[in-house]
């Protein structure tokens, strides 16, 4: 689990509840199920209007990557390719046919199966540099549809601020009716700007952040891979696996 993730959002969140009730205001005052209906409806719909169904489901689906730790490079990664290199150095490449079974990662273990199979390091290089190139670009677009939305977010919430007036404007005559339409207008502007900064932005940075981290590790996993094919000592693979994770960790 993220706690990072969760942390923020839920000091976001607490942030702009804590200042109302600083202020004297209470949680119900700030609940609109009106207002809330227009901004979320309408940054919805635009956003679909926006983009293909399919990009919606992806960027969806991006969601419980947000919340779970992000795969990155360390020592237990290193370790792990470090061995197939000892055991491709003494018994051969095809000995790490059993091997290639129990790997997880399937970009892993495409590299591997690559080498194995006898791609040359220039080919192997190329098919994952553009898995690389692809992936990215899926997580581009997820990213998008949030950033997308956040932008919608707040000029939705100004929309209902104006229908929230043209409300109040309708029953001048009638004071009892007046409030509720004053708190559609001002809250719905919160309920948009809100929802943009403190969650649909932040989202759309997250995935973009989750995606260096996957990029980083894939690149290190085509090192990794095309060291083990060309036979190279594993104490230097393992040194030039390492200046991976000193980058990251800068």
């Amino acid at each position: 689990m993220d706690f990072a993730a969760i942390i923020g959002a839920i000091l976001g969140i607490s942030a702009l509840v804590g200042g109302n009730l600083l202020e004297g205001g209470h949680v119900g005052s700030i609940i609109q199920p009106t207002a809330a209906f227009i901004v979320i409806g309408g940054t919805l719909g635009a956003t679909i209007l926006s983009f293909s169904f399919s990009d919606i489901i992806d960027a969806l689906k991006a969601l419980p990557d947000i919340f779970h730790p992000s795969r990155k490079i360390d020592g237990k990664k290193i370790n792990e390719i470090i061995r197939y290199s000892v055991t491709a150095r003494k018994k051969g490449l095809l000995s790490l046919e059993k091997e290639i079974e129990h790997i997880e990662d399937a970009f892993m273990k495409k590299a591997l199966r690559l080498a194995i199979d006898g791609a040359s390091p220039q080919i192997l290089r190329e098919t994952m540099e553009q898995e690389i190139s692809t992936h990215e670009e899926k997580r581009r677009r997820q990213a998008k549809v949030f950033d997308t939305a956040g932008g919608f977010a707040p000029t939705i919430g100004i929309i209902g601020a104006v229908l929230g007036l043209i409300h109040v404007m309708e029953n001048l005559s009638e004071p009892a009716r007046l409030g509720s339409g004053i708190a559609v207008a001002f809250v719905a502007t919160i309920y948009g700007v809100g929802i943009a900064n403190l969650i649909l932005i932040p989202l759309g940075k997250k995935i973009l952040n989750i995606s260096s981290r996957e990029i980083a590790l894939r690149e290190m996993m085509i090192e990794g891979a095309i060291g083990i094919q060309t036979g190279m000592n594993p104490h230097y693979l393992r040194e030039k696996l390492r200046a991976y994770l000193e980058k990251e960790k800068m």
